[in-house]
């Protein structure tokens, strides 16, 4: 069979160096070429030296077991067949079919000679196909390239665009505040600064101004174009705002006005100060001083005349001391005896007074005068007092609260600019009850009394401004000073009874011993005896009595302990001073320096005496 095949490929190959010759011409070149090699193939076995030395008797061998393993041989040996007879069958067999082989290829040359002009026609078509193919790929390959160059100006392209993109937030933002538009400008120049369009526009031509005050900061150019036109619009908004809230702030002063009305609407406007204080302290400034002058004027003598209005509704008859609930009118009266007055129930009489203090009655509205008036009508004091003082607690409290919004202060800053306002009245109120309290002590006939009614009334006065003030305020350290100042005077009052004569010897000596003329005092020996002699026997009982009273005298315990600790320090450092005095050598030679009360004894018996709360 590889003979045939082989014989097969060289008439191909025949056939191919001479297509145009006829089949018969082929197959007669072929049974030639197989002549030939069939003198090749008559090779006698028994020619062959199978002891030769170029063979390897081990693969011999393996080759031999080999074949004895075929079923052919297994069965030629088995029938005992001559081997070398059945080969030459064999070789004869071949040699048949292979004679009946070329046969049938002659009688199919025909149609191998049209296969094969068929294969050359598709293999030209193949050529041609792989020429374009070859052609294709060049293509898709330059297009590869082409692509890839796309794609790499894609990547690159979309950097760029994500970088413009990332800048372009901030440059339009930049542009958006460099940019000045026209509306704003005609906006800010002519429309009236109460039109909700110049409000929004302000609000933009602040935000430009804080934004190109922070581009100079980092020195950026474009801020230079627009710099002069932003500070003439900033310079025209500052005019105009300062023309209406002055005019406004005017309002105020025009009498019957209600303050309240031009307050609310200067709320509304509340940003332009806030536009002022930013770029314009100065006329903020101006316009604030203007407000607290303006206002602490109205106030005060809006309260002023409020206060003097009140009084002139008030009843007109007043009980004083000589008028006595159970004097009969029948009683026979003297030429000099005062008339009876016509309303004694109405005087006497508490009635409904009491209801004042009753939170529906504090909160209230507040008494009209010119109104109550018009009616005849007449209010007890205690109403008067109310409608006064809740007049000033409302109208402070909305100034508070104004002052707070409009200029944004709060905390200290508040605090101050609301007693810059309201403290001229406020003191007015202050001076009114100092002067009542005094006029209240004026009706006792003693110093010493006087003093203990101011006493207590400075210490309850001060009570009630300590639990709502803080300690460091005004107030609270005008009313601490006439505390103390009263209470030094009653502790001198009451230390001048019984011992007077020595706290007036003490201060004449001390003045002369300053001027070096204490021996003017020289022949007052009597009168030395007398001091001393008189307070070894009597301070005792002295002190006893002072405290005593003193105790009875002051409602507040703390308030009364803390005199009697006074006046006990200050008796200590007169007598004292009485013994530096006697120790001077004008009055060492006298006799009754012997008799003197030990200083330190004396501090200890005092202690004794100081009551403990």
């Amino acid at each position: 069979m590889a003979a045939v095949t082989s014989s097969a490929a060289s008439a191909a190959a025949g056939l191919q160096v001479n297509a145009a010759g006829s089949p018969t011409d082929v197959a007669m070149m072929y049974l030639q070429d197989e002549t030939t090699d069939g003198d090749m193939g008559n090779l006698s076995l028994e020619e062959l030296d199978l002891t030769t030395d170029e063979y390897i008797l081990d693969e011999v061998d393996i080759h031999i077991q080999a074949n004895l393993e075929d079923d052919l041989v297994k069965e030629a040996l088995k029938t005992g067949v001559d081997l070398r007879q059945y080969s030459k069958q064999v070789e004869a067999e071949l040699q048949r079919i292979e004679q009946a082989s070329i046969k049938d290829y002659i009688k199919e040359s025909q149609n191998i000679a049209l296969l094969h002009n068929q294969i050359t026609a598709c293999d030209s078509i193949l050529e041609r196909m792989e020429g374009m193919l070859s052609g294709f790929q060049s293509d898709l390959s330059s297009i590869s390239s082409e692509i890839q160059t796309l794609q790499q100006q894609s990547v690159s392209m979309n950097v760029r665009l994500k970088n413009r993109q990332a800048v372009r937030s901030h440059l339009s933002q930049l542009v958006d505040e460099l940019v000045v538009p026209g509306a704003m400008i005609s906006t800010i120049l002519e429309s009236p600064v109460t039109e909700q369009e110049f409000l929004e526009q302000l609000h933009e031509l602040n935000n430009k101004i804080n934004f190109a005050k922070e581009l100079s900061f980092r020195e950026t150019l474009a801020c230079s174009d627009i710099q002069d036109i932003v500070d003439r619009l900033k310079l025209k908004a500052v005019s105009k705002i300062r023309e209406f809230i002055l005019q406004k702030i005017y309002s105020f002063r025009k009498p019957m006005t209600n303050y309240q009305i031009p307050q609310n609407t200067l709320l509304k406007y509340r940003f332009f100060y806030q536009f002022l204080l930013a770029n314009e302290r100065t006329v903020a400034k101006e316009i604030r001083d203007e407000y607290v002058d303006t206002m602490s004027k109205i106030y005060y003598s809006y309260f002023k005349s409020y206060s003097g209005r009140l009084l002139k509704v008030q009843y007109e008859e007043v009980a004083d001391k000589d008028d006595l609930m159970g004097v009969e009118d029948t009683a026979k009266k003297g030429f000099f005896s005062k008339p009876s007055l016509k309303s004694r129930n109405t005087i006497f009489t508490l009635g409904q007074r009491g209801a004042i203090l009753s939170p529906a009655e504090l909160e209230g509205p507040i008494l009209v005068p010119h109104t109550a008036q018009r009616g005849d009508s007449r209010y007890p004091y205690e109403m008067l007092f109310r409608s006064q003082h809740y007049a000033l607690l409302d109208n402070g409290c909305r100034e508070f609260l104004f002052l707070s919004d409009f200029f944004m202060v709060a905390g200290n800053s508040a605090l101050d600019l609301f007693n810059c306002i309201m403290g001229k009245t406020l003191s007015m109120f202050l001076v009114e009850v100092e002067n009542f309290v005094l006029k209240m002590a004026a009706e006792f006939p003693s110093r010493r009394d006087q003093l203990i009614f101011l006493i207590n009334n400075y210490d309850m006065l001060l009570g009630v401004l300590m639990e709502r003030a803080a300690d460091d305020s005004k107030e609270v350290e005008g009313f601490q000073q006439l505390l103390l100042a009263r209470t030094q005077e009653f502790i001198e009052e009451i230390l001048s009874s019984p011992f007077g004569g020595m706290v007036a010897f003490v201060k004449e000596a001390e003045v002369l011993i300053e001027k070096g003329q204490l021996d003017r005092l020289k022949n007052e020996e009597a009168r030395i005896t007398q001091l001393v002699r008189g307070f070894s026997s009597t301070w005792k009982q002295s002190v006893e009595s002072m405290s005593q009273d003193v105790m009875r005298s002051f409602t507040n315990f703390k308030n009364g302990t803390s005199i009697i600790q006074g006046a006990l320090t200050q008796l200590i450092q007169y007598y004292h001073g009485f013994h530096k005095v006697l120790n001077q050598p004008t009055f060492r030679s006298l006799a009754v320096r012997s008799e003197l009360i030990n200083l330190h004894h004396l501090m200890v018996e005092v202690k004794k005496h100081k009551p403990n709360f």
